[in-house]
């Protein structure tokens, strides 16, 4: 079985910048729900947490929610957002 792998956002590069931050999750998610794939990831990093924060609430925005069914940390990689589409 060939397994694809997930579209992805590293926020590492931009993480100091928060309209290029809030730009880039715009634009991921608008594709990643436009491409059908069931899930993508988000990755914020480990880190102090700020940023994961920053993107749990982007996530909890009432007008972003509509675009997918849920999202989560992964249990695996406290580093890691995963959105799910369906």
């Amino acid at each position: 079985m060939n397994k694809q792998p997930l579209r992805s956002l590293d926020l590492h590069p931009i993480f100091r910048n928060n309209r290029d931050i809030e730009l880039a999750m715009r634009q991921f998610l608008f594709a990643a729900a436009r491409s059908g794939d069931p899930v993508a990831e988000i990755i914020p990093g480990k880190g102090s947490g700020q940023l994961l924060r920053r993107v749990l609430a982007f996530l909890d925005q009432k007008h972003i929610r509509k675009l997918y069914v849920r999202h989560e940390q992964d249990p695996h990689n406290p580093g890691r957002v995963l959105v799910h589409f369906r």
